[in-house]
């Protein structure tokens, strides 16, 4: 029984030792850091894998290097030109000094969401409604920037902001909704009064054109026409000319009874016409002659 009591004890004891040691052993996953302190002193930070710790007495805090996605509560912010407007945002951070992280702040997620609001408030009511709503990527890059200068010292990197929603009070809307339709209405006057504008324009030219091609026109038909006439006249007068050439040759062999003759025909048509009245240009005695 003695023996069998021994057996039993060594059992424990052994089995007392594992679990102590067990304790000891402390796994680190591949996106963790940990804080390893000892009787409440810090001594180092635990990488990743398996770590040997003093059992019993350690305390370890587990760290995620992961990028965290934190939500910014929806705020009403007053803008410079009085416009209430609700505005949230989300903010991409990543510990990149677990010891800060742990030691310099109580909690860096919930200290990084209430710096991140201040901080939105105080940019956005520096800026009026129509530069916020234009210009959110500037507001984006300027926030990320503040928060990360001021999160430095937690051992935490802000590598992104987003503002997601920018909601103006519902007067707001209405009044913004009036303007905008108001100014569609002024475009659309002055794209009507640009298109009057260029269609007189063509038309005028296009007038100007049909009245520059039909005087050309005119010009080059009263050109063709006296050009007409000028060929026509000398044409005639070659004719003329050609003719007298032909009687002048014609007229050289005939004697002085022959164009006795032709006179007396030429009289004798003359004659045979309807005038009352007829002038001889010689005297008809020369003819008998």
């Amino acid at each position: 029984m003695a023996a069998a009591g021994l057996l039993a004890l060594a059992l424990l004891v052994i089995m007392a030792i594992v679990v102590i040691l067990m304790t000891g052993v402390r796994i680190v996953r591949p996106y963790e850091q940990a804080i390893y302190m000892r009787l409440g002193r810090y001594m180092r930070v635990l990488n990743q894998g398996m770590n040997w710790v003093t059992p019993l007495i350690n305390e370890v805090v587990k760290i995620d290097l992961r990028t965290q996605v934190l939500d910014v509560p929806r705020q009403e912010v007053i803008t410079k030109d009085n416009s209430p407007t609700n505005v949230d945002a989300i903010i991409y951070i990543k510990v990149i000094d677990p010891t800060k992280a742990f030691f310099q702040v109580t909690n860096y997620r919930t200290a990084t969401i209430y710096l991140a609001q201040t901080t939105l408030r105080s940019i956005i009511g520096d800026m009026e409604l129509d530069e916020i709503l234009s210009n959110r990527q500037k507001i984006n890059l300027h926030l990320r920037d503040v928060l990360d200068e001021a999160t430095d010292k937690w051992g935490v990197k802000v590598e992104g902001v987003e503002i997601r929603e920018v909601d103006p009070a519902g007067k707001v809307k209405d009044a913004m909704e009036e303007q905008t339709s108001a100014e569609r209405l002024r475009r659309a006057a002055i794209l009507k009064a640009d298109g009057s504008k260029k269609a007189a324009i063509l038309n005028a030219e296009g007038e100007k054109r049909a009245r520059i091609l039909q005087a050309e026109g005119l010009r080059q038909a009263k050109i063709l026409e006296a050009e007409g006439e000028r060929l026509a006249i000398i044409l005639r007068s070659q004719g003329d000319a050609q003719k007298l050439r032909i009687l002048s040759v014609g007229a050289m062999p005939l004697d002085s009874k022959a164009l006795t003759v032709l006179s007396l025909e030429t009289m004798k048509a003359i004659g045979d016409g309807k005038a009352t009245k007829i002038i001889f240009p010689f005297e008809l005695t020369k003819l008998i002659e």
